[in-house]
């Protein structure tokens, strides 16, 4: 999955990103919210997890444009705000779930997991499809039976494909969702991205077609 953190505190925006990216995700950082707002004109996420007081403005007017431009990425606010009142004008205004400072990151995590199951309409988590037995969250794998074992990003590649499948993804998508924005990504990365999930895919009914010129689609064996 692709994050994007709103968050002025450098400390607590580097912990939250050290977390997320040892799960697999891939997460970009704005700490004001002129650049969160190019982000997201740039950019195509998952989740959004947004601080309220930022140097340049009040993150719930952010949230509001969000919602009347008509974008449905889940937004999750942290706030050290713990009156009611906050939390209930928080969830008015679109947001998704809002987590309490200080909060433990274990519960943040939990709580983007059910929100995100809850914009996928699908409370459990396990994709089954092509002798492919996949859950994102727990990061496991299994192939005719067999455990298989896969990198983060590898995992993440596999959850894009499992979750459109015949969806045309271009390269240049496939490196926006598995890369950060700060990293520096060559077409010959994503090929060999691909090259590896093949290998993996090779004992089930699943396969990764190159449309020359267009991408890649995930196509499943009659």
């Amino acid at each position: 999955m692709k994050f994007l953190l709103i968050e002025d505190n450098r400390d607590l925006a580097s912990a939250i990103i050290s977390r997320m990216r040892l799960d697999g995700h891939v997460i970009d950082h704005a700490e004001k919210l002129s650049d969160a707002a190019a982000f997201v004109e740039t950019g195509e996420y998952d989740l959004i997890l947004l601080d309220i007081m930022l140097p340049d403005g009040d993150g719930r007017d952010f949230l509001q444009q969000h919602r009347a431009s008509d974008l449905d990425t889940p937004v999750i606010v942290l706030t050290a705000r713990s009156q009611v009142s906050d939390r209930i004008g928080s969830l008015d205004l679109g947001a998704d779930d809002y987590v309490t400072k200080p909060f433990d990151h274990a519960e943040l995590e939990a709580r983007c997991r059910a929100v995100l199951r809850r914009k996928s309409g699908n409370s459990k988590t396990t994709v089954e499809i092509g002798g492919v037995v996949f859950d994102p969250v727990a990061g496991h794998l299994t192939v005719g039976g067999e455990a298989v074992t896969m990198r983060n990003r590898e995992l993440r590649l596999l959850e894009l494909f499992l979750n459109a499948p015949g969806q045309i993804f271009p390269k240049t998508k496939l490196a926006d969702r598995l890369f950060s924005y700060d990293e520096d990504v060559s077409e010959n990365a994503i090929e060999v991205y691909i090259a590896r999930l093949r290998k993996h895919l090779s004992a089930s009914n699943l396969r990764i077609i190159t449309l020359r010129g267009l991408g890649y689609r995930l196509d499943r064996d009659e």
